[in-house]
């Protein structure tokens, strides 16, 4: 490990923090008997439906197969519909899965908040997002690129 560089640290925290703040989210939403994909997925169609399961699959952290095992599992718990339109299956929220968003999203929004709030100042705070930003951009062109 004497040989780490700075970038693959920095990684690697990101890496950890990550795992863990998803570890801790599963936790936190059981209480709205979500997962942190299942929110993800249901917070991607609330802004960005309807999309088709391609597209819902380009934006979340979830592989083609888990995806349509999930997403059969929302179906079945109606919080999902997936509508047929000639060639084109378009997945939306039910009223359902729009309140159960409702109700999850402000929890989870500020359980995520407090890690950062909690531990940083609002300028450290600042910093960060600038600095992820940069990073997230250089890899979104180096996806382009692909």
């Amino acid at each position: 490990m004497k040989n780490n560089t700075r970038g693959s640290l920095i990684w690697l925290r990101i890496m950890r923090f990550t795992h863990q703040s998803n570890l801790l989210s599963n936790d936190f939403l059981k209480q709205f008997d979500l997962t942190t994909a299942q929110f993800d997925v249901l917070n991607q169609i609330s802004a960005f439906g309807p999309l088709t399961q391609g597209e819902l699959a380009k934006r979340v952290t979830v592989t083609q197969g888990g995806i349509s095992r999930m997403l059969s599992r929302l179906e079945i718990d109606q919080l999902i519909i997936r509508e047929q339109d000639w060639k084109t299956k378009t997945i939306s929220l039910t009223k359902k899965g729009q309140e159960k968003l409702a109700t999850a999203f402000e929890a989870q929004l500020a359980f995520q908040s407090s890690f950062f709030e909690e531990t940083l100042s609002k300028e450290d705070q600042k910093v960060l997002l600038s600095l992820l930003s940069k990073v997230q951009k250089y890899s979104e062109e180096k996806m382009n690129e692909k």
